[in-house]
Order: structure tokens, then sequence, then C-alpha cells
């Protein structure tokens, strides 16, 4: 009797060959869904690429054209009235230090925040989630303004005299830094903007002064107390002073902060992606 209760040699008991055949169902399920998401980020991808450029007459190009227009703007404005930018001797190299990142920032928050309502549609479907639509819109336009950045920044640098050393690491950060808080600004706009209507318009309100908060033609260094400690909790103060630190070697930037720059875009991107996680049903349905 003792020799039939116990299980043939080289094979499991039947709790436990279940425990490992679920074992193996889950590990499957979970594979074919990051394969299954992977899917649809790219076809998002593919999606995003074709309607934000691939149907607008020019594509790209007004990708580029629009901080170029700025820059030769503000070189032309200023440079009548004054000799020389605040820091170094290109008008246009100056002014794409702080336009580029600003750009790169309203571009890619913009575009993230709306990620919902613009596959809306898809997201009923059960192989697309908020997350997917939240990736590829992130993904896509982080490459975007990488491609922008690097047409802008090498053709003043190749076509003009700038008097500049970039250092092709801390420019890489400085771009990191605002692809970073722009994701972050996104994600947590793109739940209040579902959930709430009057958002919209409120948070335009905010972006309109913010051009000129953001030290984009002029110094962080020159600004006077106290303006110059408030100004400084704009965490976009932190991200244009990187960029010129990277370009000007002679400008140190040691007012720019790291950890609150990553600190608040961490601390935005999560409380943000818990509120989806949450309300993204409702949302979706409302």
């Amino acid at each position: 009797m003792s020799q039939i209760s116990k299980p043939l040699s080289g094979r499991p008991s039947l709790p436990q060959h279940n425990r490992l055949q679920n074992t193996g169902v889950l590990k499957e399920v979970r594979q074919h869904r990051s394969f299954a998401s992977l899917r649809a980020i790219g076809a998002l991808v593919l999606r995003e690429m074709q309607t934000s450029h691939g149907r607008a007459s020019g594509g790209y190009f007004w990708s580029i054209a629009e901080p170029v227009g700025g820059i030769v703007l503000l070189t032309l404005i200023f440079s009548v009235g004054f000799r020389t930018p605040p820091i170094g001797t290109s008008f246009a190299m100056f002014y794409a230090t702080g336009i580029v990142p600003f750009m790169a920032y309203l571009s890619v928050s913009g575009k993230v925040a709306s990620s919902i309502r613009y596959s809306k549609s898809l997201l009923a479907y059960p192989a697309v989630t908020f997350m997917d639509a939240l990736l590829a819109r992130i993904a896509f336009n982080t490459i975007t303004q990488l491609m922008v950045a690097f047409l802008i920044f090498g053709g003043i640098y190749g076509a003009m005299e700038t008097r500049t050393s970039p250092q092709i690491d801390q420019v890489a950060l400085g771009m990191l830094m605002a692809l970073t808080f722009a994701s972050a600004v996104g994600v947590m706009n793109c739940f209040m903007i579902e959930a709430f209507s009057w958002w919209s318009p409120l948070w335009g309100i905010f972006m309109r002064p913010l051009f000129l908060m953001s030290c984009i033609f002029f110094m962080f260094d020159n600004v006077p107390q106290p303006y110059q400690d408030w100004l400084w909790w704009n965490p976009l103060i932190h991200i244009v002073g990187q960029m010129r630190s990277a370009f000007y070697p002679s400008y140190s930037g040691d007012y720019v902060s790291y950890v609150y720059l990553f600190g608040v875009s961490l601390g935005l991107f999560a409380f943000g992606l818990a509120l989806l996680s949450r309300y993204h049903r409702d949302l979706q349905n409302s």
C-alpha cells in the first residue's frame, strides 16, 4: 500500500504538476501580452507618423520651421538694438539654446496630454491600453524633437562662427531634462484635461507668460532679487541653463539643479500615472 501511494519516480505529484502548469501558462500569457503591447505601440507610432505630419503640406518641415522662425525673428530684433548677445557672439546660437528645449517641452507635453483623446476609439479594443497610447506618443515625439535639435544646432554651428564649444554629453543631458519634464507634465495633463473640462483653457493661460519666464532671451544670472529666487522654481530655467552651459564653457550655470528637475518630473509622472491607472476607464467612457 505504501508503494501505491507514492508518485511514480521522475513525475511530479498532481498538485505540483498543476502548479507547474499554471506557472507555464502565466509566463506564456505575460510574454504574449508584452509582445502585444510592443505591436500596439509600434502601430500607434506609425499612425502618429501618418496623421501628425504625413497628411500636412510640407510634412516634417513645419516641426523644424517653427523653432527656426522663432530664432530668426529674435536674432533680427535683438541684433538691431544690441551689438552682442548676453553671452557669446552669436545671437542665433544664444536663442537656439533657449528656444529648442522650450519648443521641445511645449510639443511633447501637448502631444502626450492628448493621448487618450487622440486614441479614444482604439482604446475600446482590449489589445490597446492607455499605457500603449502614452508610450507611443512619448517615443514618436521624443525622436522628432531630437532630430529637430540636431538639425538646428548642427545647421547653426556649421553655417556660422558661433565661438562655442558644445559638449555633446551635456547637450544630450539638457535634451533629456527637457523631454523628461515634458513627458511628466503631459501625463499629468492627460488626466487633468480628460477629467476637468476647464483645465485645458486654464493651462493655456498659464503657458502664455512661460516664454518670458524661462530665460530664453536673457540670462538668469542678470535677474535681480527677489525675482531670481522666484524664477528658480520654474523647471524650465534649469533646462535652459543646462543647455547654455553645454555650449558655452565659460558659463557655469551653477544654479541648475538636476535633483530638483528630475524629482519634480518623476513625481508628476508617477502621480499622473497613478490617477490614469485608477480612472482611465471612466475617462474613456465619459
